[in-house]
């Protein structure tokens, strides 16, 4: 198995990682064994690292995000994943060939009644037409070229489910074995019902909803369209930010939009201005609320730094939408976490809800202050990131740090 490496993704998995570490080993003596370790809170790296495998310790976000990060720190070549309670030998993954190689269990013990397995499977025949038997193997062997296709791949326990739909529609050779494996099922009690509950979660979001890469380069869901639902008058604002979520280019910056021509965020520049002057009948009310639509998209560029700033901002000026604030309440633990990502649609949406907010309590002198502020933190951030700043000030890094991972 030369030019292979092994990556296991476990948590809290102390009682199970060392044996299965060891058996990878031996099965595979030529390959490196990494471990992924996703935040345990017990002694997992611990134990794998005594039976021989590198420890990558990172904080807990999810599988798919441990193995997008660990992947990374993997040299070149074929991967073999692996789930970290397994009981096997994965060898015949290895010598099929295939570009995705994945581990049908013969033998069935316990789990639940099926409704993620059925999920899964229906997800991926609806996203690229294939029928499969195990959508949720966490065992697969991935070619270099599918290894580049498909990493970074999706979050939590989207990951594999996304990942078959990812090589089939890449034209990608994908098989199914069968082999005599064993792994700790999931009972039927309260805390197995829990995770069943979060694949599905993981599953939706992973194979329906638009997909974003974060700063970090994590491929995670792009939910900021839901402020909509708590706000459907900024819904047009919402649908031109994930237009540029999409298909936006390597342009940043209000200059850049300009000068790049016919782009999404051009699209954006005169879009959102439009829609505000038609909303609010008044040209200071539109440069108002699109100026912080802007701003607030310019705040976007690390976990829950807007909706910490939409949520300061609703304080001072009252957003007139709880909807809006009980959205970005309930999205802020996902964001802040790296579970999912606002995007252009979200951090915008927001900001033309403070906007409007803002057009409804300031007139006269005061408009034209915020006004003047808000254009002034615009062409700020044309010449220097916002983010850099807010990192250089103690008390902002502060505040901007509350409830991140590092």
């Amino acid at each position: 198995m030369s030019g292979t490496t092994v990556l296991v993704a476990a948590r809290d998995e102390e009682a199970r990682i060392a044996a299965t570490v060891r058996r990878l080993r031996e099965a595979f003596p030529g390959a490196q064994v990494v471990v992924a370790d996703d935040g345990s809170r017990d002694g997992t790296a611990a134990a794998a690292e005594s039976a021989g495998a590198r420890v990558l310790r990172l904080p807990r976000r999810g599988k798919g995000q441990a193995l997008t990060l660990a992947e990374r720190e993997c040299p070149p070549g074929a991967l073999l994943l692996c789930d970290a309670d397994l009981d096997g030998d994965l060898r015949p993954l290895a010598a099929s060939g295939a570009d995705v190689a994945i581990a049908a269990f013969t033998h069935r013990t316990g789990g639940g009644v099926g409704l993620a397995k059925g999920a899964a499977r229906a997800l991926i025949a609806l996203r690229c037409g294939r029928r499969t038997r195990e959508p949720l193997s966490g065992q697969r062997l991935v070619s270099e070229t599918a290894r580049a296709l498909v990493f970074p791949v999706a979050a939590g326990f989207g990951v594999e489910t996304r990942m078959t739909i990812d090589a089939v529609r890449a034209g990608l050779e994908v098989v199914e074995l069968d082999l005599d494996l064993a792994h700790r099922a999931t009972g039927r009690d309260v805390r197995g019902f829990a995770h069943r509950g979060r694949q599905l979660r993981d599953l939706l979001l992973a194979t329906l909803v638009p997909q974003g890469r974060s700063f970090r380069g994590l491929r995670l869901p792009l939910v900021g369209s839901l402020v909509a639902v708590g706000a459907p008058g900024v819904a047009p604002v919402a649908a031109l930010g994930l237009v540029d979520d999409l298909w936006s280019g390597p342009e940043r910056g209000f200059g850049a939009h300009l000068r790049g021509g016919a782009t999404t965020g051009t699209l954006k520049l005169v879009g959102i201005p439009l829609w505000a002057l038609w909303r609010t009948h008044s040209l200071s009310g539109a440069v108002l609320v699109a100026l912080s639509a802007n701003v607030m998209n310019q705040l976007d560029t690390r976990p829950g730094r807007a909706l910490k700033a939409f949520l300061l901002g609703s304080l001072v000026v009252g957003a007139d939408s709880r909807g809006a604030v009980a959205v970005a309440v309930l999205l802020a633990p996902y964001d802040h976490r790296e579970m999912a990502m606002l995007g252009d649609a979200g951090s915008n949406a927001l900001g033309a809800v403070l906007g409007l907010s803002s057009v409804t309590r300031l007139s006269g002198p005061r408009r034209i202050a915020a006004i003047g502020a808000l254009a002034a933190l615009t062409l700020l951030a044309d010449r220097r990131s916002l983010g850099a700043l807010i990192e250089s000030t103690p008390g902002l890094r502060a505040i901007d740090s509350l409830g991140r991972y590092t």
